[in-house]
């Protein structure tokens, strides 16, 4: 089973071909993608595609960026969303301290809030933590809110994790899964593949963050769900394991984090 578990294939940038892509993504093995809102709009833009397509899968929340402009009421409304059968998550949320397009005070009360929303739904959360250009405290801080909202009762993912070891530690301990996403497969991953070879198998899964960060060797092009095989076969060439084994690894581990009827 191949699961690209955080997809954005709603976006304007796939309006002339989403179903080739969608195509293209079943033809490469892609047995589920899960699509992750950004803001409301997006979210509810998910949810659309995954009612008209058996093998998508929502997400919804707001991103760290979007958060000064998430308005009154948002949480009640991620939580109506996520009444929907085809929404498995919310996010995805958290904290980013790179670009700053939210002041931190905002980042933090939004991230609790969807939490709070996360546990009255009783859906995982799909985590986007950047720390700053200069090392900023992002991280630390996520797993703070995390810890103090109760986040734990109802678990999730780090997805995209590119951080160090001892990050990827602290989210484990945590009982959180990590996501692999293309950046594994370049040469300048930091940490990253040391990760990838230590973490447990039933605690990580892969995802393409489309059309984002597409990894080796289609790097530098618009990604999409199909590319996440590229990045299955790199995770499995660093564990030294057989391919067929991290697909079956990620693919239960998807399904389990997501409640997916595959």
């Amino acid at each position: 089973m191949l699961v690209d578990t955080h997809c954005h294939i709603d976006g304007d940038r796939f309006d002339d071909d989403r179903q080739a892509v969608l195509a293209r993504a079943r033809d490469a093995g892609v047995t589920a993608m899960v699509n992750v809102g950004c803001d409301l709009p997006s979210s509810r833009r998910s949810l659309d595609l995954a009612r008209t397509h058996r093998d998508l899968f929502a997400a919804v929340g707001i991103h760290p960026h979007e958060a000064k402009d998430a308005g009154d009421g948002f949480d009640d409304a991620l939580v109506d969303l996520a009444r929907d059968v085809r929404c498995v998550a919310i996010g995805e949320c958290g904290l980013d301290y790179h670009y700053m397009h939210s002041p931190k005070d905002v980042q933090r009360e939004v991230f609790a809030r969807q939490i709070g929303a996360a546990r009255r739904a009783k859906k995982p959360l799909v985590l986007h933590i950047r720390n700053g250009v200069d090392d900023g405290p992002a991280f630390t801080e996520a797993l703070a809110i995390l810890r103090s909202e109760g986040a734990l009762d109802v678990g999730g993912v780090f997805h995209c994790f590119t951080g160090t070891m001892a990050e990827a530690k602290a989210a484990l301990d945590l009982g959180f899964l990590l996501s692999f996403p293309g950046v594994v497969t370049f040469k300048n991953n930091g940490e990253l593949g040391d990760v990838a070879k230590m973490v447990p198998a039933d605690r990580y899964v892969v995802e393409t963050d489309a059309p984002f960060m597409a990894p080796v060797p289609c790097r530098g092009k618009r990604n999409e769900p199909a590319w996440v095989a590229h990045t299955a076969a790199f995770v499995a060439e660093v564990r030294g394991a057989k391919l067929s084994t991290v697909l079956e690894q990620t693919g239960a581990n998807a399904r389990r984090l997501f409640g997916l009827p595959l």
